[in-house]
């Protein structure tokens, strides 16, 4: 059962940008805490951007300074905006959320929380020298 649903991806020059969309249906989306997640080649899955419920968001020092994650709660889209990519950025790229009430302090979702309950599949970004 498809939880979560990306869109975008693909491949990008080295320097350019990405922007990818991750959509639910009003079941999956939350409203307390969501994030983004990368696996590069071989490595385990981290994630390295988060959003709260009130719109606070984090970011990972690999991509700080050059992303930026949104939502619409209207939509139930959560969004990412990559700029300046590199050959690490590669890999593939995962949205999560959650309706865990534990993560509702800013705190908490934008801290160390883990336990995310819906996912995507996954869309691959590869980043060509």
């Amino acid at each position: 059962e498809v939880q979560l649903v990306e869109s975008g991806g693909g491949s990008v020059e080295a320097g350019g940008s990405l922007t990818l969309s991750c959509s639910a249906s009003s079941y999956t989306y939350s409203t307390y805490c969501m994030g983004w997640f990368h696996q590069a080649p071989g490595k385990e899955r981290e994630r390295f951007a988060g959003i709260s419920r009130d719109g606070s968001s984090r970011y990972a020092d690999s991509v700080k300074g050059r992303c930026t994650v949104s939502k619409d709660n209207a939509k139930y889209t959560l969004y990412l905006q990559m700029n300046t990519l590199t050959q690490e950025d590669t890999g593939k790229y995962y949205c999560a959320t959650t309706n865990d009430i534990r993560a509702v302090p800013r705190g908490r979702c934008l801290g160390d929380f883990d336990n995310f309950d819906y996912w995507s599949k996954g869309t691959q970004v590869t980043v060509d020298s």
